[in-house]
């Protein structure tokens, strides 16, 4: 049985979530591991057959860990069968839902100069009773001006989980 490690980088727990579900479709197929980016060590990258790193984005940016990460890792990763997908509010939208539309996923890999074997791009979630008050107020700005939703007392996700179903099963194969 192929081994698969799922690196995550999350900011509120939601990319988390989205790597629990590909576990959860590889269950029977792929023996997986789930670390974190900060966790996750070069030598842990050569046990595995597969290697997926999923991230967030907040203001417009992956976390700075994701890019030394790929950076530092950049061999290791590359000699595997590797997949990447990242977790944007912006994904919301049908015009920038996949990995050739969405302008977070695209800087990112020119940024990295990384070349995954399959790329996903997933909404995420907006959860502003959880957010503190700064945050709340420049995200709900953010879906203000990009027509999202803005009442601050509810949490909105954002995510095809058919769409992750379906980037799941590629990674299966």
């Amino acid at each position: 049985m192929k081994k698969c490690l799922i690196i995550y980088s999350t900011t509120d727990g939601h990319t988390k979530k989205i790597c629990e579900h590909i576990i959860d479709q590889l269950e029977g197929l792929q023996e997986t591991v789930l670390m974190t980016i900060s966790d996750t060590s070069q030598e842990e990258l050569t046990k595995y057959d597969n290697i997926i790193v999923g991230a967030s984005i907040r203001y417009g940016k992956h976390k700075k860990e994701v890019h030394e990460f790929i950076k530092k890792n950049i061999d290791a990763i590359n000699s595997k069968n590797n997949y990447f997908f990242s977790v944007n509010a912006v994904a919301r939208k049908d015009n920038k839902n996949t990995p050739e539309t969405n302008p977070y996923v695209i800087k990112f890999l020119k940024q990295t100069a990384w070349n995954p074997t399959f790329t996903g791009v997933f909404g995420g979630k907006v959860d502003y009773p959880k957010y503190r008050f700064f945050d709340k107020h420049i995200i709900r700005f953010i879906m203000w001006l990009t027509n999202g939703p803005t009442d601050i007392t509810k949490s909105y996700e954002f995510t095809d989980w058919n769409s992750v179903t379906t980037f799941s099963k590629k990674i299966a194969i």
